[in-house]
């Protein structure tokens, strides 16, 4: 019977030290740097089969920002189009507080409670 079990504790032994021989060798290997380009967003990704997609991703930030329109495929990613990002959308000039409904909900809702 232990002659059974001194292969398998063997194995059991190999691979544990194999295992932290590797996690004390993960610490020394040099460390892949961040990226350093400009951020890149995904806005919107669609399948157009079953292995390829096309993909809007936003690139830079600001002003500066673009959106390319890509083609994904197993073996290469392609440019379809460049667009300039649109502005983003700004704050109606009237707040919703002045608007001609805001106004006679108000109207209405004194009268209500001016009755009660």
């Amino acid at each position: 019977m232990l002659q059974n079990a001194l292969p398998a504790l063997g194995l059991l032994l190999i691979m544990v030290v194999v295992a932290i021989v590797l996690k004390r060798m993960r610490h020394h290997l040099p460390r892949v740097a961040g990226q350093d380009g400009p951020p890149l967003r995904v806005l919107s990704s669609v399948s157009l089969g079953p292995q390829q997609r096309m993909v809007t991703v936003q690139v830079g930030e600001g002003a500066d920002s673009i959106c390319l329109v890509l083609g994904v495929a197993p073996g290469a990613i392609q440019t379809l189009h460049t667009l300039p990002m649109p502005a983003p959308l700004t704050a109606p000039a009237s707040s919703p507080a002045n608007s001609p409904f805001a106004a006679r909900l108000a109207q209405l809702t004194k009268a209500r409670h001016g009755t009660s």
